[in-house]
């Protein structure tokens, strides 16, 4: 291990559902990102912070690049080229179980026009044999020309740590710019929204994860019982249409959505929480540039 302490910004680029909120997961060691099957769950810059006794990293989990069918899309990808031009090291992920389309070579073609090392990293290695590992490193290979070549699993945890030595060993020389008991710099209130959308996302089909936004409107003690912490958030969607989906029979699946994300909220903030979901329509917000803005993006 070098005396040299090293501190800067990496952050993970590839196609939609390539592992990276995953894998910024496994590097912090905690949940900063919330993860779904569901292409673009990620809709902001996340930062995860890996602090070690020779560098500290700061990892900016980014949205999925893809071509853009409406405003939020191409503010999303807006986000990752701003993101790219930032950061001192960037990860391009490739999942180990999918072979190399389209979408993999035009992001392989822009990184070739930065000046930025590139690390290239197979994901999901958890999920693909060993012959189909060596095929991606090799078909990885032929995309361009990466500072190294990685195949990892964020699920079994397996090179994670490799990965994390490979990014530090090409930072600059530098302080440590977060406490090293900081895991991510998100507002609370961001991440307890992300984690009801999390909720709301899972074994939701076709369109509607697109069309899920929410906001948390207020937090406060229970005036009875302060140790409780009252949150009031809403989910918005985009059409009359999708209300029933989401509240479900006679409300059962909204209750389920508030459940489960009741749970990722207290394990968050460490103490009881009562969760109060309600459900609005905010028509096409998607395409409309004053509802992104209200709606934070």
């Amino acid at each position: 291990m070098s005396d040299i302490f090293r501190s800067g910004f990496c952050c993970f680029v590839g196609r939609p559902n390539a592992g990276k909120s995953t894998l910024t997961n496994a590097l912090v060691g905690t949940k900063v990102a919330i993860v779904s099957d569901k292409p673009q769950t990620t809709r902001r810059a996340i930062r995860g912070i890996l602090s070690r006794p020779d560098g500290q990293l700061v990892i900016v989990d980014t949205p999925g690049l893809h071509k853009p069918r409406t405003i939020l899309g191409q503010r999303l990808n807006d986000i990752v080229q701003t993101t790219l031009s930032e950061v001192d090291v960037i990860g391009f992920c490739v999942p180990a179980d999918e072979k190399i389309g389209p979408g993999d070579r035009y992001i392989a073609r822009a990184l070739a026009q930065m000046k930025t090392p590139v690390i290239a990293i197979v994901t999901k290695t958890d999920t693909a044999k060993k012959a189909q590992i060596g095929a991606q490193l090799l078909a990885i290979s032929e995309l361009g020309d990466f500072a190294d070549i990685i195949p990892v699993s964020a699920v079994s945890g397996e090179q994670v740590g490799l990965l994390a030595d490979l990014f530090i060993a090409k930072m600059p020389a530098g302080p440590m710019m977060y406490p090293d008991d900081t895991r991510t710099d998100e507002p609370v209130e961001t991440s307890i929204a992300e984690l009801i959308r999390e909720a709301a996302l899972d074994g939701v089909h076709d369109e509607l994860p697109h069309s899920i936004a929410v906001t948390v409107e207020e937090m406060r003690p229970r005036e009875s019982n302060p140790e409780i912490l009252e949150i009031f958030a809403t989910l918005h969607l985009e059409r009359d249409s999708q209300k029933g989906i989401i509240i479900g029979h006679q409300g059962a699946r909204l209750r389920g959505v508030g459940t489960m994300a009741r749970t990722g909220i207290e394990a968050l903030l460490g103490r009881r929480v009562h969760l109060d979901l309600h459900v609005a329509v905010m028509a096409e917000w998607q395409r409309d540039p004053k509802k992104l803005d209200r709606l934070g993006f």
